[in-house]
């Protein structure tokens, strides 16, 4: 036997394994679009490729068995615009077809501009006849929220011209010569709304043009301006929770450019911010979530690739920087469903039903895979008019209803999606802090504990029972420090109760069965303390990713040594033919030699 058929002999099973192996997951439910987030076969087969090329990338530490503060909430968020509604019942109603969709939070500009309007400590509204109080709008959405029972994260920004000696001529949205000017305005703020909202994030996308007005682009600059905010808020309201400005995902890398080119990469932007000292400023890492171009079950890990992976990135960045203990919340995240006829696709391009199906995708993927992140807010709900879409901005498409409350397919698919979610939460697998919002239980209940991983510790009294719904194979129990031992009695699936040993220095391990979705009931003698809980799974197979990538990286490698080979016999052929030959004599139908 030659040694080429030998070679033949050993390739050609390759191929064929490869694709099989593609084959069978393409016909398994779309598994090649979870894997790539592309629906087109072709682009499916590129996915593959990267995903390979995924391989020879260091891994990325995400701390899995770090619980987060504030990444157990409710995960469905919603931008508004309701200080843009000069209509009451309008911002009312908005609030109500959002808390009907399922939504728990309402991510809320408090604009710095529209409530210290002509200078400082001035909060009246001279704008209109009769003058108001500058307040009274911001009160009514604030009360809307609390009587539709919903959160609010409240984004402070957009400086009045005021607060810059260039005015409005070094961008309207620019940071003010004076932080402390940013700094008062945000003690007046939280202080106004103590005891009722407790999340405040401070600013919007300073790593990009025009957020940062056309200055160059300063983390350093942004670090000093947080952490004044972050202070004067903190001392208004101790409870406060502070969540960085969202940072614009971005590839750019020149900072000092002429605007609109200013801009920053955010992973290089958080670096630096937390190089000046900003760690202690924020408690939440906030970052945009678009898809962009494919789906939100995209795998494919490249930081210079605008994909819904993107997350994954800052979280390894920031326990790197000692923060696995904080949650990442998503301020904006969607696809845009632009129309063909729009030249500007900036943002992508998805059909409304797919718009309508990655969304839900999205929130489903965040709950499954990504423990430490917590609230993703959908950009955005509505606009209060057409004008974006008479202006032919692609910014438009994003709307869950139209100004007119005519509500698009992808408002009915999260409304389905999150309604159903909250019927029945559930604990995906890692950690997951004490404050888990799918912790049912009128008894269950928290405590301050400063030993604890973060501060805090889950409290079940003793005869109380708390019904926890996990997907996975296995549920763990972490003490606190001085946590006392007892009996904790299990019942999982409704099967017979069994009686499980809670001792102070280990965590107990309830097994519930083969992986899949599961109830565990638990009830203790006496009161029962939790740091922490842990959903174990029997993981995806280690060697699942490792061996797609390396069929498929080999699939490739055997057409380019048959295309060399192709090739080679090519050029043998030509050359044994006699230079001398009269082609013309071929063309005739004469024989070839």
């Amino acid at each position: 036997m030659t040694l080429r058929r030998l070679a033949i002999l050993l390739f050609l099973p390759i191929p064929l394994l490869a694709c099989t192996l593609i084959l069978a997951l393409g016909w398994r439910g779309g598994a090649l679009f979870t894997l790539t987030g592309e629906e087109a076969f072709s682009a499916q087969i590129k996915g593959l490729t990267d995903l390979s090329a995924d391989l020879l990338r260091p891994r990325l530490d995400l701390a899995p068995d770090t619980p987060a503060a504030h990444s157990g909430v409710n995960p469905f968020g919603v931008n508004v615009f309701l200080e843009q509604e000069p209509d009451p019942a309008v911002r009312e109603q908005v609030v109500q077809m959002a808390a009907a969709a399922g939504f728990k939070w309402l991510r809320q500009e408090f604009v710095w501009e529209d409530i210290e309007i002509h200078g400082k400590g001035d909060f009246e509204d001279r704008r209109h006849e009769p003058q108001r109080s500058a307040w009274e709008k911001y009160d009514q959405i604030v009360d809307l929220a609390e009587q539709y029972g919903l959160g609010v994260i409240a984004r402070v920004s957009n400086p009045p011209e005021w607060t810059r000696a260039g005015g409005n001529e070094v961008g309207p949205y620019a940071p003010p010569d004076d932080y402390q000017d940013f700094a008062d305005f945000v003690s007046a703020l939280v202080g106004r709304y103590r005891g009722r909202i407790r999340y405040y994030q401070l600013w919007n996308e300073p790593n990009i043009y025009p957020e940062w007005g056309n200055y160059a682009i300063s983390p350093e600059d942004y670090t000093r301006l947080l952490c004044a905010g972050a202070a004067a808020a903190r001392a208004a309201d101790p409870e406060v929770v502070i969540i960085n400005g969202a940072l614009a995902s971005t590839i750019v890398l020149d900072p000092a450019a002429p605007p609109p080119g200013n801009a920053l990469n955010d992973f290089l932007f958080l670096q630096r911010m937390y190089d000046a000292g900003a760690k202690q400023c924020f408690d939440i890492v906030a970052m945009q979530g678009y898809g962009l171009w494919s789906g939100p079950s995209d795998r494919r890990m490249n930081p210079r690739v605008l994909n819904f992976s993107r997350p994954l990135f800052m979280r390894d960045l920031m326990v790197q920087n000692g923060d696995a203990a904080k949650a990442i919340w998503i301020s904006e995240m969607n696809w845009n469903a632009v129309p063909d006829a729009l030249p500007d696709k900036r943002f992508g391009q998805v059909s409304e039903a797919q718009q309508a199906r990655y969304l839900a995708l999205a929130y489903d993927r965040l709950q499954q895979d990504w423990p430490w992140l917590g609230v993703a807010n959908t950009w955005y709900f509505k606009r209060p008019d057409f004008t974006w879409r008479e202006e032919g901005k692609p910014e438009y498409y994003f709307r869950l209803v139209e100004p007119d409350f005519t509500p698009l397919p992808v408002y009915n698919s999260i409304s389905a999606y999150a309604n159903a979610v909250a019927a029945s939460p559930v604990l995906y697998p890692g950690a997951h802090p004490p404050d888990h919002w799918g912790l049912q239980s009128a008894g269950y209940r928290l405590e301050a504990n400063p030993d604890a991983l973060l501060g805090q510790m889950g409290v079940l009294p003793a005869g109380a029972s708390l019904r926890v719904q996990i997907e996975g194979v296995s549920l763990r129990l972490y003490p606190p420090p001085g946590a006392g031992p007892t009996l904790v009695h299990v019942r999982v699936d409704g099967a017979a109760p069994r009686s499980l040993s809670y001792e102070p220095d280990r965590p107990l391990r309830i097994r519930a069965g083969k992986q899949g979705r599961h109830t565990i009931e638990l009830s203790a003698d006496h009161d029962l303390w939790v740091a922490q809980w842990r959903v174990m799974d029997q993981g995806r197979s280690g060697l699942f990713f490792p061996l797609l990538g390396g069929f498929t990286l080999l699939f490739l490698l055997y057409f380019l040594w048959v295309a060399r080979a192709l090739a080679a016999r090519r050029r043998k052929s030509s050359s044994s033919i006699n230079p001398m030959y009269d082609l013309s004599h071929a063309r005739a139908g004469g024989p070839m030699v």
